[in-house]
């Protein structure tokens, strides 16, 4: 059972693990400085989506990568939300909702790239831990079902997601340069949600993550879809009683029109 949440604070510390662990050992830590092409994007009405490109560098001690290979992941997560899933029944030939079941914590979006599949990166705990992959998202279902059942709604919902283009991986898609540049594509759906996202990057080498970064990325409205937003957000009782305006003079047009024709 999937029962984790994770903050911004936490994730934070999530990124601090690798680096804990090479001290601890007496290592000295590689460093990744990665970027991404858009630290802003804008929605408008004809927005139909975007690609960003994840970039970087790793920095090794010394300035020589290792004779080891190293594998890099990069993940793009849209804000958390509440999903509520519910199956569909045919009862006397009419299709009628049964079960459901809330997911307290689902991605908006998310979508990763790796410089190949993950199970030939690192292990199913790893992975699992830094939730490296769509099955191993923590979704943090509410309900206390059986297992099954919740993999069952955990599954239904992996399927939606990706089908809607919200939930994308591209294993092997991941580029890496001498050893210390990477670069990566990633599809970022119309439907996603406006709010902060985030764009790590995981260096893994050894099945481990030995480093970890992070950037901020923010999409938002723009244009008169940002006006609109913010009136209804700041001004609620004035934008209701405007777009009331709105809808009254619009039935009395109608209805002109109608005794017209």
């Amino acid at each position: 059972m999937k029962l984790h949440v994770r903050s911004r604070h936490s994730l934070a510390r999530l990124a601090t693990l690798p680096a804990m662990a090479l001290a601890l050992t007496g290592a000295e830590a590689p460093v990744l400085v990665p970027d991404v092409s858009q630290r802003q994007i804008d929605i408008q009405y004809s927005f139909r989506g975007a690609e960003l490109l994840l970039f970087g560098a790793i920095v090794y001690p010394g300035g020589r990568p290792p004779d080891k290979r190293a594998d890099i992941v990069v993940v793009l997560k849209g804000p958390e939300q509440q999903i509520r899933m519910r199956e569909k029944r045919q009862v006397a030939g009419i299709w009628v909702n049964a079960d459901s079941m809330q997911f307290q914590s689902a991605p908006s979006f998310y979508a990763i790239a790796s410089s190949r599949p993950i199970k030939a990166i690192t292990d199913a705990r790893t992975a699992a831990i830094y939730e490296l992959g769509i099955d191993n998202i923590q979704l943090s279902p509410t309900s206390f079902a059986d297992t099954d059942e919740i993999a069952r709604f955990e599954r239904g919902l992996e399927d939606l997601q990706a089908r809607k283009g919200l939930f994308v991986q591209a294993p092997g898609t991941v580029e890496i340069t001498d050893g210390v540049l990477y670069r990566a594509h990633l599809p970022l759906s119309a439907r996603v949600l406006v709010g902060d996202y985030t764009a790590e990057t995981f260096l893994i080498q050894d099945g481990r993550v030995v480093a970890a970064a992070v950037r901020d990325i923010e999409v938002r409205k723009s244009g008169l879809e940002r006006f609109v937003a913010s009136a209804a957000e700041d001004w609620s009782l004035l934008y209701g009683l405007a777009a009331t305006g709105v809808a009254v003079l619009m039935g009395v047009l109608a209805g002109w029109v109608g005794r017209r024709v």
